[in-house]
């Protein structure tokens, strides 16, 4: 396999992985603030059990119809500035060929090496049209398919969903809600640790931001649950 094949491949794989974290994430951090909430507002498993479903399903449902809609939507995006680039490169060959020289004038380069630069690109239009994209709009192609996408953040979040919601098919209610929060707690520090590793940044700071966003959410959902919980 080719080197750019290659490399191809290992962000399509990022790419995935990405989504399958965020849907994740975000699966969790939502059902563990109304499952907790309803926990601690009705001491009842099964009404918590039959919310966290619903919130489970009806959450990743949304997430997924969300990740098609937005991934399309820079699809379409993308496809209609190619189009201009490749119209304006037509008939404008000379102004687009300036914005060439501008872009790699601003990057240090002058004199021969510049004209050099700017012939090999304007050599290729594939090339010269990949530069515009990428230097002049600051735009790169989709590298997952609109329903792939769906697919995956709709996956992701089901699974997400059902870590803070296992413990309650099988424990009793106050047990439930300790190990649901202490499993929560870690799922959401690995998330946030393999999510570092895939960016930038350290992997503990971020595991650590990424778990407090969660146990804020569980923390909200105690509040209004001893709220309702004292109202009833």
């Amino acid at each position: 396999m080719k080197k750019r094949e290659m490399m191809e491949q290992h962000k399509k794989g990022a790419a995935l992985f990405r989504e399958f974290i965020l849907g994740g994430q975000d699966g969790l951090v939502n059902v563990l603030g109304i499952i907790l909430g309803l926990a601690i507002a009705t001491h009842d498993a099964k009404i918590v059990i039959i919310a966290g479903l619903a919130a489970a399903f009806a959450e990743s449902i949304s997430m997924g119809a969300v990740a098609f809609t937005s991934t399309r939507a820079m699809e379409d995006y993308y496809s209609s500035e190619e189009a201009r680039e490749k119209y304006e490169m037509k008939h404008y060959p000379e102004v687009e060929k300036s914005e060439i020289y501008d872009i790699y004038r601003q990057k240090g380069f002058k004199g021969k090496l510049l004209g050099d630069i700017v012939r090999h690109i304007t050599s290729n239009k594939k090339r010269w049209l990949g530069i515009m994209m990428k230097e002049e709009l600051n735009l790169t192609k989709e590298l997952l398919s609109p329903v792939k996408a769906s697919l995956i953040v709709l996956v992701s979040a089901l699974v997400g969903s059902f870590i803070p919601l296992m413990p309650f098919f099988f424990l009793q209610i106050k047990l439930a809600i300790i190990l649901s929060l202490l499993i929560s707690a870690i799922a959401l520090f690995v998330t946030g640790a393999i999510e570092a590793k895939l960016t930038v940044g350290n992997f503990v700071a971020k595991g650590t931001q990424l778990m407090f966003i969660g146990m804020l959410a569980a923390f909200v959902g105690f509040i209004v649950g001893k709220i309702f919980g004292f109202a009833g």
